[in-house]
């Protein structure tokens, strides 16, 4: 009964998405109070349900339901509860009913909680995002259910992919779909701005939460899908510019420049266009990689590979959100009033350049990513990879740095050259004295050199607009801004040593024999068996010794029965100054064992400056909700 609650639910979730965009049409157009008035209350109860629909799913996958295809095909009776729990989304149906039901929540939650914009801007918004609902509905119930039950049931299921078997499961994609589809808000607030032809700093300001908490999310979501794929694939990498990697960036760089646009826009009245522009490309560049990885034309242990068909479904709602929305924009951009004028040594010029330059990195990592997708339909297989990702997009993303440590000195509306050189002058310095340093005493690469040296002077300039404030008196969101730029200097500075000062050793060594890497002699003491709750392994010890301290790892080479998998288990040693990285590998037959060590100096701190720029998004959210509530705490006093 389970599966049929969720299944009724989630074809009422539906019904009531046609519904709410009908009656929304129907009060724009013809002007009816009633029918304005119900849009509310539907989009909150659309919501509700298709969160019933996602609970049925996961009690079907916790109690082991194996009448339900999906759990068959993506659980087994035997799965520790919590990869049950994350099965539920670990799949292709499961995930994009998680997507629907954070979609029809976040509809929800506009129609609850925003109270800023006009009613008519309100109704075409929440119109917009039944839309978007209603080809999400369309796909779950016509090409991909997944409450089908099989007859008879199975008896235990066969199992999830053990790669995806980890805690990481259970948090990486909600997060990262929260901040997909609160950019799908944002596209919605953008089309009903331009359905009402009310794009101006109202609309900016009642949307800047939105792509704020957005941002937020796809941020941590990266951070945190970067750190799974580091410790455990076994790789010893952080990032490898995989498709499916890149469809989550896509969106947040396109997110970030919105973000930035949207201040101007709410702050100066200026980039209307540009804004709502913004708007529709995060919005695209979230369905592109929706597509991408659940379209089954890729291959990684990322993608949840389907039949071409339900990619082509994904593909068409794609063409028409997207070509619908740009044609909404060309048949409305000639009344799109234009926005204040600025000059161009500003404030605002130096958002401008900020935004053109992750347009520039948006644009590369696209290319990159999609054209070995095209070149394949034409019969040619090729790839692209980090050679191509680094060369085109590193250095634009260094200029980015620069951008990012002028534009917050400078002042809104207009500002003399000479006065922002003088204000430049400390971090000027730091990254000059950085550079000198490290020439005269650990000379790295020229691209690290560049990173190390843009990132002192990124955390010196990030930290000057607090200088001679009071630090209690200055508002939060100003501390966000510092926190976030400060994040992305010490991530930049993690990246640069990581790249320039990792030790690699690949030996085949026998238990006794020490081995070499980096600061630490690390010695095979041997080899045992173990066994999990779902697994069974062979696990090395290894001793580590550095400066007379030693340590214990343990990396095991685990064996899933269902289904058979074998899979690399590292052991990482987080040290104040980096992380001793191991992995065992197959013996050679000859007694030795395949080991593979990294020393990795200061590479976390590429996933704590991640934290820190999601906790300077945060400061910001919550800084301009406190400014808003006492400013409307003193109008209803006045």
């Amino acid at each position: 009964m389970i599966a049929e609650a969720g299944l009724a639910a989630l074809w009422l979730a539906a019904a009531l998405a046609a519904l709410q965009l009908a009656m929304a049409a129907l009060g724009l157009t013809r002007g009816q109070r009633a029918l304005v008035a119900a849009v509310r209350p539907i989009a909150i109860v659309q919501g509700v349900l298709a969160a019933i629909a996602m609970a049925a799913l996961i009690a079907l996958f916790l109690g082991s339901d194996m009448s339900v295809k999906l759990v068959v095909e993506n659980s087994h009776s035997a799965k520790p509860w919590l990869y049950k729990f994350a099965g539920a989304w670990g799949n292709h149906e499961g995930s994009m009913l998680l997507w629907v039901t954070i979609l029809g929540l976040a509809g929800g939650a506009v129609a609850i909680l925003e109270r800023r914009l006009p009613e008519r801007t309100l109704i075409a918004t929440l119109a917009a995002q039944a839309g978007i609902a209603l080809g999400f509905y369309a796909f779950l119930l016509f090409a991909s259910n997944p409450f089908a039950r099989i007859s008879p049931a199975a008896g235990d299921g066969l199992g999830l992919n053990p790669l995806l078997q980890d805690p990481g499961l259970a948090f990486h994609p909600p997060t990262l779909y929260i901040g997909y589809v609160g950019i799908s808000v944002a596209f919605s607030f953008a089309v009903g701005a331009l359905i009402t032809r009310d794009v101006g700093p109202v609309f900016a300001k009642a949307m800047r939460p939105w792509v704020l908490g957005a941002w937020i999310f796809l941020t941590l979501g990266i951070t945190a899908g970067s750190y799974w794929a580091y410790y455990e694939l076994g790789w010893g990498g952080w990032w490898f510019w995989d498709p499916v990697e890149n469809a989550s960036l896509m969106p947040w760089l396109a997110a970030t420049a919105l973000l930035h646009s949207v201040t101007v826009l709410a702050t100066r009245d200026g980039l209307r266009a540009w804004t709502v522009m913004l708007a529709v490309v995060a919005f695209s560049m979230s369905m592109i990689g929706t597509f991408l990885v659940r379209s089954g034309i890729l291959t990684s242990v990322h993608a949840f590979a389907v039949d071409p068909e339900r990619g082509a479904f994904i593909l068409l709602l794609l063409a028409l959100y997207i070509g619908g929305a740009l044609a909404l924009f060309a048949a409305r951009i000639g009344t799109v009033r234009a926005g204040t004028t600025f000059e161009f040594v500003s404030r605002e010029g130096g958002l401008v350049i900020n935004n053109l330059l992750l347009s520039v990195i948006l644009g590369v990592v696209l290319i990159g990513t999609l054209y070995p997708l095209v070149a394949a339909s034409f019969g040619v297989q090729l790839s692209v990879g980090p050679p191509f990702f680094n060369a085109a997009a590193g250095p634009i993303a260094l200029a980015l740095v620069v951008a990012m440590a002028v534009g917050p000195l400078l002042r809104w509306r207009r500002d003399e050259a000479g006065a922002l050189l003088d204000r430049l002058i400390w971090p000027i310095a730091a990254a000059g004295f950085t550079g000198a340093g490290l020439i005269a005493l650990a000379p790295p690469g020229v691209m690290p050199l560049l990173g190390l040296s843009l990132a002192a002077g990124l955390a010196v300039a990030s930290v000057l607009p607090l200088i001679g404030r009071n630090p209690w008196r200055t508002p939060l969101f100003t501390w966000g801004m510092v926190v976030a730029h400060l994040g992305i200097a010490v991530s930049l500075a993690g990246m640069a040593c990581d790249s320039a000062y990792t030790a690699e050793t690949l030996i085949a060594a026998r238990v006794g024999q020490p081995v070499r890497v980096g600061p630490y002699v690390v010695r095979l003491d041997g080899i045992k068996p173990v066994v999990g709750e779902n697994w069974s392994a062979l696990e090395a010890r290894l001793s580590a010794t550095r400066d007379g301290e030693r340590i214990v790892l343990r990396p095991q080479s685990r064996f899933f029965s269902d289904p058979v998998t074998t899979t690399s288990e590292s052991a990482i040693a987080t040290e104040w100054d980096g992380q001793l990285y191991t992995v065992l590998g197959q013996p050679d037959g000859q007694g030795r064992w395949q080991l593979r060590l990294w020393w990795k100096p200061f590479v976390t701190l590429i996933w704590f400056g991640g934290a820190l720029i999601a906790l300077g998004g945060a400061l910001s959210l919550v800084g301009r909700w406190r400014r808003e509530r006492r400013a409307a705490a003193r109008e209803a006093y006045a």
